[in-house]
């Protein structure tokens, strides 16, 4: 297993500028495949969805082969694959969708870990329909959410369980098949926010038990929206708010108005892109996606104990993220230092580590660090060993200077 760090960064156009991009977790890079993409289907000629002319085409064939892209990147089937602006704006619908199922009195289970949304859609879908919600903790010492934090939150009313499948705030990779598990023998459903854990990991639909999967392209090299992966026969028994001509099939009937075809183009190649950063890797798409996956993993695990090792040699930093089983994703907390003058200074080196809570808030005040949060460090394929370096030496220097 080999991830070609050189040939994936040769494929960035952004990385010409000389920035080390530590930024990933707010939003990757776009490789040319990906852009080149987006621009063949704009040119095409494009049209609304059909068979008959050419523009037609082009928009169904943009549809289906994202469709088919993103079921092999999650495990999941075509059919079970929504398209949405966002992965927060389809949180919202689903929420809405799932609560008209729900009785006052029955439970929702959110953690404090998760982003915001993950959490605000289905608290507001709670309250309008009389349902309960539960809050899990995590260990803010060990940065841990275990089976039993979310065990202790389920009872026999609960409908819904929504966890992170990865933290964007300190990489927190939580059992998501054990807690699946738990949920499950209770009779509700699991609701995954996979955004971040997508970007650094491969997914596989059944084995992590989840009944609904959220991610968005934008975090793993593709265009801004958001995706959604199900069952289709799961999908089948709910029906959301539509227009009465959209169509009522699935997964159709959750797309609302006209989907954005050239970012469905985008979205195929950044899968394919997935696909090929490791030369070795063979077979189908999903086989070679396994493969560079897990060169990728490897890759951002090694740089992962290189930043931390060299952290570990500078004063006064707080490491936030500490669980066993994690993202390469570092929240930092500098002592006497506002993490906001260290992304400034890093900035003016042209070194990109953002500062804030990420709309992580829960887990943020959790870690006792209020609304600010703190600086966060995130590694992408294309990261390699110098950008690491300048990333240490912008914060050795920056503890150097004066408070």
């Amino acid at each position: 297993m080999a991830h070609d760090i050189v040939g994936v960064r040769a494929q960035f156009p952004a990385l010409k500028s000389g920035w080390a991009q530590f930024d990933g977790p707010g939003g990757t890079q776009t490789p040319q495949p990906v852009i080149d993409a987006v621009a063949e289907a704009l040119t095409g000629p494009l049209s609304n969805r059909g068979l008959g002319t050419l523009g037609e085409r082009n928009a169904e064939a943009c549809v289906d082969d994202a469709r088919r892209a993103m079921a092999d990147l999650l495990g999941a089937e075509p059919s079970g694959i929504v398209f949405g602006r966002s992965a927060t704006q389809l949180t919202y619908d689903f929420s809405r969708t799932l609560a008209r199922t729900w009785s006052p009195g029955d439970e929702v289970v959110v953690t404090r870990l998760d982003h915001d949304a993950n959490i605000r859609p289905w608290v507001q879908a709670a309250e309008a329909v009389g349902a309960v919600v539960r809050w899990a903790d995590f260990d803010p010492e060990s940065g841990e959410l275990t089976p039993q934090h979310i065990e202790a939150r389920l009872s026999d009313r609960t409908r819904l369980v929504a966890v992170t499948a990865a933290s964007n705030l300190i990489g927190t990779r939580p059992d998501v098949p054990a807690i699946a598990a738990l949920a499950h023998e209770r009779g509700a459903l699991l609701y995954v926010d996979g955004v971040h854990y997508t970007a650094h990991a491969a997914v596989d639909l059944a084995r992590l038990g989840a009944d609904f999967f959220i991610c968005s392209p934008y975090k793993f090299l593709g265009p801004h929206l958001g995706v959604l992966a199900s069952r289709p026969e799961l999908l089948g028994t709910l029906r959301p708010d539509k227009l009465l001509p959209s169509p009522d099939v699935v997964p159709e009937r959750f797309e609302l108005g006209t989907l954005p075809y050239e970012l469905l183009a985008g979205t195929r190649a950044a899968v394919d892109f997935l696909a090929g950063m490791d030369p070795g890797a063979r077979g189908t798409r999903r086989e070679r996606l396994l493969t560079s996956l897990g060169s990728l993993e490897h890759h951002e695990d090694a740089l992962r104990r290189r930043v931390e090792e060299g952290l570990s040699r500078l004063p006064g930093i707080t490491v936030h993220s500490r669980a066993a089983e994690r993202t390469p994703t570092l929240l930092l907390t500098f002592e006497g230092r506002s993490t906001v003058d260290a992304y400034r200074y890093l900035a003016d080196r042209a070194v990109a580590a953002p500062s804030g809570a990420f709309y992580a808030l829960e887990a943020s005040r959790r870690l006792g660090l209020g609304d600010a949060g703190g600086l966060r460090i995130g590694l992408a394929p294309y990261t390699n060993e110098e950008d690491v370096d300048r990333l240490l030496e912008g914060l050795a220097d920056f503890l150097r200077t004066a408070p």
